[in-house]
């Protein structure tokens, strides 16, 4: 069975993560509408794929032969287009669920929930094959995380990004959002607390920017129900080397993330790239062959709209991660660690 889909939005990975995953699973998605803010390039597009380029994003969800919506961009559309599959019944695909403020991300949760649709964020760390690949060694071969460092270096000139807007949204925050629940799924576990620092140059010709976190879980405990460890995240995102400097950027880049476990540690560079090491020894795994970031999302997706059970996490977890990073600045601000509540009712602001 094809399940007919509209897309709003194209952004900046069509090319390179979407398209490719469609024409991969042709046999599960068929494209029929595809909305955007530069027309000719949803023509284009729609040409493409046979489906109808469409001018309004309300025209595209109201559609009768439309079954799931696929948000790829956020434009200046904000959460309205999830918003009206909500009231359509549509559900919902979407890499903008972290583009949103607070107070928006707590009204999808909510919303998302009272319409009972199949909603899907967009993930991409998590649906990687080395970080699947992770979870299995965790729960086979190498034990629990004890200790995990993240770092994401961005280029200083992609701070200049107007398509982010508003306040909550730019870059940092997005792929800051995006280690959060990566370090959530990987410990598989929400934090209690959080500590952050932030360092910033007020010289306008440097543009530099860096913040640090650290989140706490709660600890694992022994059979006995003794506390073994608490495992802990540092996670960093900054962009500091301009880019005129080509080999400083490329210099010793540290991997995706270290992971110190109970048997073992492993390095992962995103996407398909995993060393780790036991007491036999040190172990690589290129994992190329598996499928695409992309095509696993698409794939998981698919299976999330047809079964007939619903697995809804993805408001949740969204909201969790801004919940987290919100928390992480009050912390900077403050100079203080935050105990995080996870009370729905507590407002994001």
């Amino acid at each position: 069975m094809k399940l007919r889909v509209g897309l709003v939005g194209l952004g900046d990975q069509w090319t390179t993560r979407h398209a490719p995953a469609f024409r991969a699973l042709a046999d599960r998605f068929e494209i029929t509408a595809v909305c955007c803010e530069v027309f000719e390039r949803a023509r284009k597009v729609a040409a493409e794929f046979d489906a109808t380029p469409m001018h309004g994003f309300r025209n595209l969800v109201d559609r009768q032969d439309i079954e799931a919506i696929l948000y790829l961009s956020p434009q200046w559309f904000g959460p309205l287009p999830i918003l009206a599959a909500c009231d359509n019944g549509k559900a919902v695909y979407t890499s903008a669920a972290l583009d949103v403020t607070p107070i928006q991300a707590a009204e999808i949760r909510h919303r998302v929930e009272a319409a009972g649709i199949a909603f899907m964020a967009e993930l991409p760390r998590r649906y990687s094959p080395a970080t699947l690949r992770m979870k299995e060694l965790i729960a086979t071969r190498i034990g629990q995380p004890q200790l995990l460092f993240c770092h994401q270096r961005l280029f200083l000139e992609s701070q200049q990004d107007q398509r982010r807007k508003g306040q909550m949204c730019p870059i940092v925050w997005r792929n800051l959002m995006e280690l959060v629940d990566w370090c959530r799924y990987l410990v598989g576990d929400n934090p209690n607390s959080v500590v952050s620092s932030i360092f910033e140059n007020n010289d306008p010709q440097s543009n530099q920017f860096y913040q640090m976190v650290n989140l706490d879980f709660p600890p694992v405990r022994d059979s006995d129900g003794a506390a073994s460890w608490k495992p802990m995240a540092q996670l960093s995102v900054g962009h500091y080397i301009p880019q005129r400097w080509p080999d400083a950027l490329s210099f010793r880049r540290p991997p995706s993330v270290q992971i110190r476990c109970e048997k073992g540690m492993a390095f992962i560079d995103l996407p398909s790239n995993l060393i780790w090491f036991d007491d036999a020894g040190q172990h690589h795994e290129s994992l190329e062959a598996e499928r695409a970031p992309g095509e696993q999302m698409l794939n998981q997706f698919y299976r999330s709209v047809t079964s007939l059970v619903r697995h809804n996490q993805d408001p949740e977890n969204a909201w969790r991660a801004m919940k987290i990073v919100v928390d992480a600045h009050r912390s900077a601000s403050t100079n203080q660690r935050i105990e995080i509540d996870y009370d729905p009712k507590v407002d994001l602001q």
